[in-house]
């Protein structure tokens, strides 16, 4: 969850310990955090933001990964280097720190950095689902935008943008859908640097098509990840982009995706340029967030 505003320090307020197997409700910086067991794993738990699902977190297999998106997302950080190899990762857009848990396990040694906007949010995962304290992994309260311009230049393997705001934190903020936003990001990125997003969309699919073609403004290697229906416009979903200055490993990300309980296509080359046809890059002063969802999308 992250929306634009100015950054400010993590509160330091002590957070009620959360029981272990009952919901817990928190009010937030940006709105009602819901916290509910998984009754079928043992400290696992589902974070919702305003009834939205949010997060997912096991606490004892931090590899164990319950949202297909978040599934994609993980594909893409085992690919981005070699396997097991210690990477310098910045997410924009923290929630329960899923993905961080995961490249923690998975990549022993990582240094990680996490921008999150909502410093109460913070406050309740590092009390209520703390992350292993030798993990090299520290969170911000921080807006997205405002971060990543200032992260030191040239320094990260792979910048994770996974962030939602607006009412009930739905959609994409506009200040992470431009050019500008995108060269920001970029910069920070080592040259053969990994740089990959969440977004969400629905027919007829414009905001999609608008970010690969921004994205394709940016980088000259580009790859769109999302189920066969969400793709054809049949019903509103994620979409997992990716970017980079160098090739990047579709046929094992192919491989991957194709595997999972949920398989996804990628579409890359000639078939994404396809898709984004008509489509023109999206700059500061005409972006807009990402259409909301349809009634009853995220009913958990």
């Amino acid at each position: 969850m992250n929306d634009q505003a100015p950054m400010e320090a993590v509160r330091q307020e002590p957070v009620p310990k959360v029981p272990d197997d009952r919901p817990v409700v928190r009010r937030v910086d940006l709105g009602t955090a819901r916290l509910m067991p998984d009754l079928d794993r043992s400290r696992a738990w589902l974070l919702t933001m305003d009834d939205t699902p949010q997060s997912y977190v096991d606490l004892d297999d931090p590899r164990h990964l319950e949202f297909e998106y978040v599934q994609r997302l993980a594909h893409v950080a085992d690919l981005c280097a070699d396997s097991g190899a210690p990477v310098t990762a910045f997410h924009l857009g923290g929630g329960a720190l899923t993905l961080p848990r995961y490249l923690a396990a998975t990549r022993p040694g990582s240094r990680q950095r996490v921008a999150e906007l909502d410093a109460g949010l913070i406050a309740l995962v590092r009390d209520a689902l703390p992350w292993d304290a030798a993990a090299d992994l520290a969170v911000e309260a921080a807006d997205a935008r405002a971060w990543i311009a200032s992260a030191p230049p040239a320094s990260a393997d792979l910048v994770v943008t996974d962030v939602f705001g607006g009412a009930g934190g739905h959609t994409v903020p506009a200040a992470l859908t431009s050019v500008e936003f995108l060269r920001l990001a970029a910069g920070t990125l080592r040259e053969d640097g990994v740089y990959v997003a969440n977004i969400a969309d629905g027919a007829p699919l414009d905001f999609a098509r608008g970010q690969v073609a921004t994205a394709a403004s940016v980088f000259p290697e580009l790859a769109l990840v999302a189920e066969a229906s969400v793709l054809r416009g049949r019903r509103y979903g994620n979409l997992v982009l990716l970017a980079s200055h160098r090739p990047l490993p579709i046929d094992d990300l192919t491989r991957r995706t194709a595997g999972d309980p949920f398989p996804a296509r990628v579409v890359s080359g000639e078939r994404l340029t396809a898709f984004a046809s008509g489509a023109h890059a999206v700059t500061d002063a005409h972006a807009v967030p990402s259409p909301p969802p349809p009634a009853g999308a995220f009913a958990v």
